[in-house]
């Protein structure tokens, strides 16, 4: 018999399994942003591949440099 904590909840019962796609992605938005919550922070220390979360970080950073790029490029074009 699986034991559950008093206050277990939903997204609990995913402890033993490696985050999903869009969880590391939330995780990826957070640290970028600082606003992490320690649950997840664990979860992902605990549960995720540090391959994969370095992998999506740099993804994240070029698609992030590429829209500051293209901000900067429409904001010089408008001002001409």
């Amino acid at each position: 018999m699986p034991l559950i904590s008093p206050g277990a909840t939903m997204d609990d019962s995913s402890q033993g399994k490696p985050p999903t796609f869009w969880q590391m992605l939330h995780s990826i938005l957070a640290a970028a942003f600082g606003v992490q919550s320690g649950k997840n922070r664990a979860r992902d220390f605990t549960h995720g591949k540090a391959s994969h979360f370095i992998a999506l970080g740099a993804l994240f950073t070029l698609v992030f440099i590429a829209v500051l790029i293209g901000l900067v490029q429409l904001a010089l074009h408008l001002t001409r």
